[in-house]
């Protein structure tokens, strides 16, 4: 029999400029650090107490380090649940500190999602609503 797992704990995200990524997620999504990691990056604690992470890809590629090397090609991807009736003012509050949408979705299921990008490129989808099957 497998294990059970529980929920996901972390997940990182990756960017060059940790300062510009900071202010992003502090600034724009409201996000708070809860550790700062020096050149390799930055913690967040996320509402259902997982943790988001925003490494430096060379930092977190490099070898020697005590957690395996990792990192990604390209921008990533991340999608942060809302409250139903809160895209409004989600949109406004973007639109508030210059952070355009790029995408707006409305799913099969009868969710809606938003997609910004953050400073490295990485899209930040809010989704309200079900968009995935049971």
């Amino acid at each position: 029999m497998t294990p059970s797992l529980v929920g996901i704990h972390e997940t990182v995200l990756y960017g060059p400029d940790l300062e510009a990524l900071t202010a992003f997620y502090e600034g724009a999504l409201g996000l708070r650090a809860v550790s700062r990691l020096g050149a390799l990056g930055v913690a967040f604690r996320l509402p259902d107490s997982g943790i988001l992470l925003l490494f430096d890809p060379v930092a977190a590629s490099a070898a020697g380090r005590d957690v395996p090397a990792h990192g990604t090609n390209g921008e990533g991807h991340v999608a942060f649940l809302v409250g139903v009736g809160a895209l409004a003012e989600w949109r406004t509050h973007l639109g508030d500190r210059d952070v355009q949408i790029e995408s707006e979705l409305r799913w099969d299921r009868g969710g809606i999602s938003i997609y910004v990008r953050d400073p490295a490129g990485n899209s930040v989808e809010l989704v309200e609503g079900e968009i995935w099957p049971d």
